[in-house]
């Protein structure tokens, strides 16, 4: 099965109650694990790549990675968070079947103006396009915003964009926030609102980005070998359950729990096994709980096993 966009992946999710799972990925092995347990479990999946990732793996190899790992499930390839054109286009023209345009730093009409652009590209090359209203607080590569920047995305802004531009699904920002620090205090997702958009846009695919639950068991074992995480913390997976089966959240990004989870895996051979050299070794280990981490999600949040098509 080639690579698809997401029009058909995203209505069957809303009609079937489950989201996918969007994975981010920077080399062979973070990808191997998301495929595998995606594979094993006969979900449908997305990966992606940030810009940055691009800049570090180089967008030709990310794609023939993808092409050399693909199998019999669904699978969508996504750049995550471009903030240009030339970033969506350059994604488009090298194999990428869905695009992010974040102009969501930007003024209305200016998110509009370039949202509808990259559109316009993307549908004349059969790829799909998610764009962003409303601002996340918090930081994760190259993606950043103060707490005091976090915006909830407006109900009935977000009717307006979504019938200006043509996109094909919106990221909204509802108490979610990227990094591993996401909240002080108690986490809330304000479903409230979520529920407030779904009634102007009924049947229309929403994206949840700073999703990850920061899962603690993997914190610990990264701390037991040295990494510094106190107070990390993310979004209860019982809130994403109910974003994925309850609401039309079609997709949920998740990158902070799989980057804690490969470094506990490293960590954790290179201190069992100062001797060691072998590389294999210690990437195979953080592997490993990529591969656990990714298959929690599509069982118990995501509720996308079986769903392959």
């Amino acid at each position: 099965m080639g690579l698809q966009n997401s029009k058909t992946l995203y209505l069957d999710a809303i009609k079937n109650n489950y989201a996918i799972g969007a994975f981010n990925f920077v080399n062979l092995e973070t990808l191997s694990a998301i495929l595998d347990a995606a594979n094993e479990l006969k979900s449908p999946v997305i990966v992606q790549c940030s810009t940055s990732a691009i800049k570090y793996a180089g967008i030709k190899e990310i794609y023939a990675m993808v092409q050399a790992k693909m199998t019999n499930i669904p699978v969508i390839l996504n750049l995550d968070h471009g903030k240009t054109f030339e970033d969506c286009k350059n994604a488009i023209d090298n194999g990428f079947t869905n695009v992010m345009i974040d102009a969501s730093s930007l003024p209305f009409e200016e998110n509009i103006a370039l949202t509808k652009q990259v559109v316009e590209y993307a549908h004349a090359h059969n790829v799909t396009v998610e764009a962003e209203l409303g601002v996340l607080a918090g930081v994760e590569d190259e993606i950043s915003a103060s707490n005091d920047e976090a915006k909830y995305t407006n109900p009935v802004q977000a009717k307006e964009f979504v019938e200006r531009t043509g996109v094909d699904s919106l990221a909204i920002a509802i108490g979610t926030s990227h990094g591993i620090y996401k909240f002080n205090g108690e986490a809330k997702l304000r479903f409230d609102i979520l529920s407030k958009i779904e009634k102007l846009l009924p049947n229309f695919p929403f994206v949840l980005h700073g999703a990850s639950s920061i899962p603690q068991d993997k914190v610990k074992l990264a701390e037991k070998y040295g990494a510094k995480l106190k107070g990390a913390n993310g979004i209860p997976e019982t809130m994403l359950f109910e974003a994925a089966t309850k609401h039309n959240i079609v997709k949920v990004n998740v990158d902070s729990d799989l980057r804690i989870s490969f470094t506990a895996g490293v960590r954790e051979i290179l201190a069992l096994k100062p001797e060691t050299v072998d590389m294999r070794e210690y990437l195979k280990n953080g592997k490993k709980y990529v591969n656990e981490v990714v298959k929690e999600k599509i069982e118990k949040v995501f509720n996308s096993a079986n769903k392959a098509k």
